[in-house]
């Protein structure tokens, strides 16, 4: 098939899926000849479907990855570009940026659209987002998922497969690429949308953001490139700010799932260690997508003596987590920055919590916010970034027993129940797998105990059982993770700790 067959599906998908109207053919279609270096369109006298609509194995999602691809490809045997993966990037994205409306013209549908329904606005925008192959669906498709279930409820695994490997030509590149003043300042800046992208900076001439007025300021919303769960969104600050967890923070995920009572918001802690990869950007993080720990139950409900209407409970999760629970949006920010500012100047020596070392400060606190029917709730994730000579990377944070499995920042997204763990763990546990099953493997010696733990445990496996159990015994291991990053363990000393800092808030 020839490149301009390739060019007219791509086009005809567009059309198919409403992204352009048949006015636009023409236009696009020259924009697309000029990216590879083509002055002139041959008449093409049949038009074949690049996936038929009626294949079993038709994946809508997938048609313009798959065709973009093609056209890449195309491209470098043409030597229209280079063959490395950051030109290969901005090429695929200026290419599907021909098809796409102006940011203006999707802003103005999403708020049409959001008068009639605030779900539809939202499942129109993913859609596009993800027909725009900024969502980065074939890959995401690689990762390994499971679920575990545990006391607790069940824990979500992700192997994480999804973002590609760099090759040594690219890595060779960034190296010796000049470097210049940083624009867009970070990956979050709004400056990145449409931005064509450079070696070392991701390509996003195909991204679109939603403006969301949030109080006085003007707010973007967003997908993540690499949804971890269903419509993993993402809503930045305009400015260039770091990330602060304070009064404004609750009001405003409150005030979002108010517009949006499909989606849960939540926040990255904002101090190192228990906070996310990039703090230097004010963001939240939400989707539509019920988390492990949005379903736990409550247990030990309490009083809140300063607030009297409000339901409050300890839930019961690995992590130390406090609910609450009002219809009253307002006095559930309060109520949040309450037991905010109290914690941050909690210390309890008895259970390793301090709140500073000299004037640094330990103590914040990971917020989640829901719509519950005609309510709302707000779960208060207590955190404290201390270390120690014994836990040099964090006391609440995983500790040196589970880093082969994980030992990266337990932020947001593990906190709700979901781990999402390194590419490397794919080749990894398929050796553990070889080891259980006697057979000749190149097990790490990181992995060797925990694999003699298992055979011991389990005596002699069925051969086809091997896999259930090291899944489970992963979901174990993510378990003590969340244990190990809760502030007030689960055991008696624990929960009586717990106890008296709620007393303390009571005060």
């Amino acid at each position: 098939m020839t490149i301009y067959e390739r060019v007219q599906q791509l086009i005809d998908e567009g059309k198919r899926l409403g992204i352009i109207q048949r006015e636009d053919e023409i236009y696009v279609r020259n924009r697309m000849l000029s990216l590879l270096q083509l002055d002139s369109f041959p008449t093409i006298e049949k038009k074949e479907q690049f996936f038929p609509l009626d294949d079993e194995n038709f994946d809508e999602d997938l048609i313009i990855p798959e065709l973009v691809e093609t056209i890449v490809q195309y491209a470098i045997e043409q030597n229209v570009i280079d063959e490395y993966f950051d030109a290969k990037e901005i090429f695929a994205a200026k290419l599907i940026d021909c098809i796409l409306p102006r940011p203006s013209e999707v802003n103005a549908k999403f708020w049409e659209t959001y008068h009639q329904s605030p779900k539809q606005a939202t499942d129109d925008f993913y859609r596009l987002s993800k027909h725009s192959n900024y969502i980065q669906m074939k890959r995401i498709q690689r990762n390994i998922q499971f679920q575990v279930p545990t006391e607790y409820g069940w824990l979500d695994i992700t192997i994480n497969l999804s973002k590609p490997e760099k090759d040594p030509r690219q890595i060779a590149l960034e190296r010796t690429s000049p470097k210049k003043e940083k624009y867009p300042t970070c990956l979050l800046c709004v400056e990145n949308e449409g931005y064509e992208g450079r070696i070392g900076h991701p390509a996003r001439s195909n991204h679109r953001m939603i403006r969301i007025p949030m109080g006085d300021e003007m707010w973007y919303f967003q997908y993540s490139p690499y949804v971890y769960y269903n419509e993993h969104c993402i809503l930045l600050s305009e400015e260039h700010r770091k990330m602060e967890i304070s009064r404004e923070t609750f009001k405003r995920l409150l005030d979002f799932v108010e517009q949006f009572p499909h989606y849960f918001m939540g926040s990255n802690a904002d101090l190192p260690i228990v906070g996310g990869s990039i703090l230097s950007h004010d963001h939240y993080q939400g989707g539509c997508y019920e988390f492990p720990m949005a379903v736990a139950e409550s247990e030990d409900r309490f009083p809140l003596k300063h607030f009297p209407t409000m339901t409050a409970s300890i839930v019961k999760w690995p992590m130390s987590v406090i609910r609450l629970q009002s219809t009253d949006k307002d006095e559930l920010v309060e109520a949040s920055d309450f037991i905010l500012k109290k914690w941050k100047e909690y210390s309890d020596p008895e259970v390793d919590i301090f709140a500073y070392s000299g004037t640094t400060p330990h103590n914040t606190i990971t917020p989640i916010a829901r719509k519950r029917g005609e309510g709302y709730e707000v779960d208060l994730v207590l955190r404290n970034n201390r270390t120690s000579k014994q836990h040099p990377l964090g006391i609440f944070h995983p500790h040196q027993d589970v880093h082969h499995i994980k030992k990266e920042n337990i932020g947001l997204i593990e906190v709700m129940g979901l781990a999402v763990l390194p590419a490397r763990l794919k080749k990894e546990l398929n050796e553990v797998e070889k080891y259980l099953r006697d057979e000749p493997n190149d097990l790490a010696n990181y992995h060797l105990p925990w694999a003699k733990e298992m055979k011991q445990k389990y005596g002699t496996i069925d051969q086809h059982e091997v896999r259930e159990i090291v899944e489970k015994e992963v979901g174990m291991k993510f378990l003590k993770v969340l244990s190990d990053a809760g502030v007030f363990k689960r055991d008696a000393k624990g929960r009586q700790a717990f106890r008296k800092f709620i007393s303390y808030v009571n005060e």
